[in-house]
């Protein structure tokens, strides 16, 4: 959870292209041109035919549909993640004509994914310019903190008294994903992993408003820091906070309240305090 933020906004920065501009699609995304197969008639022999039967129409060239919205998701996920590494830098701005050479996509689908991000609070709109990164400071990350806290700590609670030790161990895999997931020092990485944990274990609550409304709350506690913050942390930062999502679930599958109150409480005011 407590994520970090460094990184260069260069125009080299070494992000993957996700498409190429003028394509209708991403690229690599193995998508191929639609080509349209003329069906072989019953009966008949190839190049073939009488002037009593008319031959068989050629059906025409199928052009596949483009679909914006997949590649403004793209995008979308890409700036996250961009935001998380440092790569977006706070109080830069940012115009889609050039994200969208660096992405290899035109203008468009980046201005409609930075619209979207401008809606979530991430980046705001400069007229004439483009997106600025939002400057954040450390009582924002120790306010949503909180909040995160006095929604997920009650739930958790709850959870521990009424979900079965089984329900707990299909939760596993994901914990030590997070793992996983810091050990690569990556924090984009390593904050989707641990989004997708929590995600998990607020699901078994049922509410799906709830869910929706944590997931927000906690990506957007990943957002980076004016100066830095968390990015001073490293590696074995990441790997120590990933740890906690394994002592959580032990917690929670012995129903261990004061444990389960205790650990999700440390998680978010290490979080707080990573600032």
């Amino acid at each position: 959870m407590r994520q970090g933020a460094q990184g260069s906004a260069e125009a080299g920065a070494p992000w993957t292209a996700v498409g190429r501009a003028g394509s209708g699609a991403p690229s690599g995304s193995g998508v191929p041109a639609a080509q349209a197969r003329v069906p072989q008639q019953a009966g008949a022999v190839r190049g073939e035919h009488t002037h009593s039967e008319p031959p068989p129409p050629v059906a025409p060239r199928v052009r596949p549909v483009v679909q914006r919205a997949s590649v403004r998701g793209q995008i979308l996920d890409a700036l996250r993640a961009a935001l998380v590494a440092g790569d977006l830098r706070p109080g830069e701005v940012y115009s889609a004509p050039v994200l969208g050479e660096r992405f290899g996509v035109s203008a468009t689908p980046v201005r409609e994914a930075m619209q979207q991000l401008a809606l979530e609070g991430a980046v705001e709109v400069v007229p004439n310019r483009g997106f600025r990164v939002v400057e954040r400071g450390v009582r924002e990350l120790a306010e949503l903190a909180e909040v995160r806290a006095l929604i997920e700590v009650p739930v958790m609670l709850r959870l521990a008294r009424t979900v079965p030790a089984e329900r707990w161990a299909e939760l596993r895999p994901l914990a030590e994903a997070t793992v996983r997931a810091a050990s690569s020092g990556c924090r984009a990485t390593y904050a989707e992993s641990d989004r997708g944990f929590h995600r998990a274990v607020l699901s078994l609550s049922g509410n799906a408003q709830l869910v929706q409304i944590a997931e927000d709350l906690h990506r957007r506690a990943q957002w980076p820091l004016v100066g830095g913050g968390p990015g001073i942390r490293g590696r074995a930062d990441l790997i120590a906070d990933a740890h906690e999502h394994t002592a959580l679930l032990d917690a929670l599958v012995a129903r261990d309240l004061d444990v389960v109150r205790a650990l999700v409480g440390e998680h978010f005011a290490g979080a707080a305090a990573a600032g």
